[in-house]
């Protein structure tokens, strides 16, 4: 990991119309969107101290708010993505999804040609950690319920969705 003191990692927080949002950007780009507050103490007491940055954020933070005011559909932030190969093929395969259309992770799992893996598609979601920008909010379960959402918080889900205009 980069340390905070090389000056190439910073983050910003952007207040968004359903709570702050903290971003985090290194050299080579967006690294972190934590939705929660609980999410982002976890991962600044895992990585530790960071920099305020808002320079190095302003690309990110301008495109989050031209998602919420329905001003941008798709995100052209260069990202710094760490994750397994599985994990990024699903983390791609979620991206593909079209603004306001959703999918189950069951059809997630057949396009990636792992049918009989929609759980670890599940997992591979929990473990987004660029959610909006990669759009895990999109992924519902079979039958049509809002499920899975950074573990419990399905009001998220839904409020995302309101944004893009799939649910009312």
């Amino acid at each position: 990991m980069k340390s905070a003191s090389d000056g190439k990692i910073g983050y910003d927080i952007y207040r968004s119309p359903i709570g702050p949002i903290h971003v985090v950007v290194d050299g080579r780009g967006v690294r972190k969107v934590a939705m929660t507050d609980e999410e982002w103490q976890e991962y600044r007491a895992e990585l530790g101290d960071l920099p305020r940055n808002p320079a190095l954020c302003r690309a990110a933070v301008r495109q989050l708010d031209e998602y919420f005011k329905g001003e941008r559909r798709e995100f052209d932030l260069p990202l710094s993505l760490e994750g397994t190969e599985f994990r990024k093929r699903v983390w791609n395969e979620l991206r593909a999804i079209p603004y306001g259309e959703v999918r189950s992770y069951a059809e997630i799992a057949a396009a990636i040609g792992m049918p009989q893996a929609p759980r670890a598609i599940g997992q591979a979601n929990r473990a987004n950690p660029l959610p909006i920008l990669i759009p895990c909010h999109r992924v519902i379960g079979k039958n049509g319920d809002l499920v899975g959402y950074a573990g419990t918080r399905t009001d998220i889900k839904a409020a995302l969705l309101r944004v893009e205009g799939y649910l009312r």
